[in-house]
């Protein structure tokens, strides 16, 4: 099954940390979280705070534990394709989440949602259409579909990713009726 995945972080520096976490599935079931910070997870941005507004006593106070969210996600999402708008960020906050938590580093990867739905399109259209069809489809889809204020929260964000895979099969189911 397909999975979109966000997370956000303490900031974008090198040695930044996940502050949250969010998946939703093709299905619709969804799960967001919370993480809080492990020992040694010092980095902060005020800067990512304000954009995200997520506060280091709200982690601390509400957060969970990071091995208890690593675990849940190895065993839930493990076995799915999971994809994420931006995977070079959200993989390197997992890859710190599953390594802190005890497991490889690689236990779980994601793949870049633009993958998931030129596939999703390439299912109900064929092989046969040209890729600038294909491409075309998904920029269009993407670019209606941006907010107007991106909201900057895990679960909106990935719930985000899923709307739009599901546009692009409708999209592309009328396309394929032509």
């Amino acid at each position: 099954m397909i999975v979109f995945v966000d997370f956000e972080a303490s900031s974008l520096a090198k040695a930044s940390f996940p502050v949250e976490v969010a998946w939703v599935f093709e299905s619709g079931a969804a799960r967001t979280s919370l993480i809080r910070p492990a020992s040694g997870w010092d980095d902060w941005s005020a800067d990512a705070e304000s954009i995200h507004g997520i506060s280091k006593s709200l982690l601390e106070a509400e957060g969970v534990p990071v091995e208890i969210i690593a675990t849940e996600m190895v065993e839930s999402l493990s076995g799915h394709q999971l994809y994420a708008s931006a995977p070079s960020w959200d993989g390197k906050w997992l890859s710190v989440l599953l390594r802190t938590a005890g497991f490889p580093r690689h236990a779980l990867r994601l793949s870049h949602s633009h993958d998931a739905f030129v596939e999703a399109a390439r299912a109900i259209l064929g092989h046969d259409i040209a890729d600038a069809v294909v491409d075309g489809l998904v920029s269009t889809v993407v670019k209606i579909m941006e907010p107007a204020v991106a909201p900057h929260r895990a679960l909106p964000d990935a719930t985000l990713e899923l709307e739009r895979w599901r546009r692009i099969q409708k999209e592309a189911a009328s396309l394929a009726l032509e």
